[in-house]
């Protein structure tokens, strides 16, 4: 039964990466709302993810953009400057339904630099009528920042090898079972 229960999760969770919606949207960035994520790693270099308000072209309120990693400068006192394009940007990307969070100790934090960011409560803070999920940008505008996200799987194969193990130990019982009834029966 915990195998099968192991072999349902991974399903559910194939079935939850290929419902991915893409989607491309047109509005303007509100640099001033910029907020950099602290403590992500890419290619073994520390650095931030850049999240930043997009104004929706079709009057449709905004939304937050997952707009790439850019890596933490020499000091830990300055972010690093980022280019974020003016006038109408076109973005590409997936709609998530929010952005990871990280163990966080102490209260929320607030201002540029962040641990995690929730939205309902980054729309209090700024006013933004913000949509209730992330576009994470994988395509787009020329602004110098990484955009190799980490695969949009859920952890299937690590279900999957649970299945196998639960499987496994399930038949490792039932031989144990039979040979030593047979042994017992032999004598």
């Amino acid at each position: 039964m915990l195998g099968n229960w192991q072999a349902g999760r991974a399903e559910q969770k194939r079935a939850a990466e290929a419902g991915l919606e893409q989607v491309s949207v047109r509005g303007n960035f509100l640099p001033e709302h910029t907020v950099f994520l602290d403590n992500k790693v890419r290619r073994g270099r520390a650095g931030y993810e850049v999240v930043t308000p997009l104004r929706l072209s079709d009057g449709e309120g905004h939304v937050l953009v997952n707009r790439g990693w850019v890596a933490a400068g020499p000091t830990r006192g300055a972010l690093p400057e980022v280019r974020t394009p003016a006038g109408v940007a076109t973005v590409e990307g997936i709609v998530r339904e929010r952005l990871p969070r990280v163990l966080q100790a102490g209260p929320e934090q607030r201002g540029r630099l962040r641990q995690n960011l929730d939205t309902k409560d980054f729309a209090a803070e700024t006013g933004l009528a913000l949509r209730p999920f992330v576009i994470e940008q994988h395509a787009g505008t020329e602004d110098g920042l990484l955009r190799e996200w980490p695969r949009p799987e859920a952890g299937a194969e690590k279900n999957e090898m649970y299945a196998l193990q639960w499987y496994s130990l399930a038949a490792l019982s039932l031989a144990l079972l039979v040979a030593l009834s047979w042994r017992k029966n032999a004598k």
